[in-house]
């Protein structure tokens, strides 16, 4: 099948086709990142900015690298000293990149629906590195792709995402490619945090924790997101990871071979405990080096290359 998008917006709207192109053309740049010389000409003379109007270290700074070892420029948008500063709108803010000869744009946004806006009215590339509490397609994308690597095919498999599920766009990105991809997910946390209403998505919902990490061959945790909450949804903290933060005892009910992850940034001691995300179960430290490879394969793909080209020139 012929990779036919210009942008990445949603995982919502991937097929599971396009899904498993972009995991084969992670997968291949992977083994080229492997190599003692880790760069390849994909997208050498093209310029990407980096426009993060949110802050962000994982993410950012995997573009960053992911667009360089693509031979690309990189420009990083410093939102701070910008003229955003002085009431610049976006679109003002992205046509002046554009007019600027960006090739292409990875945009970082506090309001839901930013990227798909600048797609409608940018005649290059738009690229969502998160936007409000919506969605994080390359997160999603990489998480799955992670679980692949341990588990294989996710089809049948149980998945426990723990947390802050209301207000994490982490989580409907990888609710939609989990339930594309087969696998069966469980949404748990205070009832404040995670609705019933996420049921319409095609995930559990779940409040009690012994229950939803019975037999779960992978549980993700989420951290409280703060910055998005208008009030409080439950008392404090340290209510919150009496009743919920996972612990040695609570691992126990997971999988004998399941694995922890975490997006990150992690909150010690509030929604895991560092032994766990220290542990050999853990593959949080994975999530970050496969965001290199899933964001060389977006960006190439997105580019308007094609996935068997890069799959071919790795083959022995």
């Amino acid at each position: 099948m012929t990779w036919n998008r210009r942008h990445l917006i949603t995982i919502e709207e991937l097929s599971l086709l396009e899904i498993e192109q972009i995991h084969a053309t992670a997968s291949a740049f992977k083994k080229i990142l492997q190599r003692n010389v880790k760069k390849v000409p994909a997208l050498r003379g093209k310029t990407i900015v980096n426009l993060f109007l949110e802050p962000s270290t994982r993410t950012r700074m995997a573009f960053d690298m992911a667009a360089k070892r693509l031979s690309a420029d990189v420009i990083a948008f410093d939102a701070a000293s910008s003229s955003t500063q002085k009431g610049e709108t976006l679109r003002d803010t992205a046509e002046n990149i554009q007019a600027l000869n960006a090739d292409m744009i990875v945009i970082r946004h506090a309001a839901a629906g930013s990227p798909l806006y600048l797609s409608k009215i940018l005649d290059i590339p738009v690229i969502n590195a998160g936007d409000g509490a919506h969605e994080h397609p390359t997160q999603g994308l990489l998480d799955t792709f992670t679980m692949k690597e341990h588990l294989g095919s996710l089809r049948g498999r149980k998945v426990a995402i723990l947390g802050d599920i209301l207000f994490s766009r982490v989580a409907r990105s990888n609710i939609y490619a989990l339930t594309k991809m087969g696998a069966r997910v469980t949404l748990v946390g205070p009832s404040t945090l995670v609705p019933h209403g996420f049921t319409t998505l095609g995930a559990e919902v779940s409040h009690d924790l012994k229950s939803a990490l019975a037999d779960a061959d992978v549980v993700m945790l989420l951290r409280i997101q703060h910055e998005r909450q208008g009030h409080r949804h439950f008392p404090s903290l340290g209510e919150y990871t009496s009743m919920f933060g996972l612990n040695k005892t609570r691992a126990s009910w997971l999988s004998p071979n399941a694995i922890i992850m975490h997006p990150g940034p992690i909150n010690r001691g509030v929604e895991i405990d560092s032994e766990l995300a220290d542990g050999d179960r853990s593959v949080i430290l994975e999530q970050v080096t496969n965001g290199i490879a899933v964001r060389m394969a977006v960006l190439y793909l997105c580019a308007g290359h094609q996935p068997e080209h890069v799959i071919s020139s790795t083959e022995p």
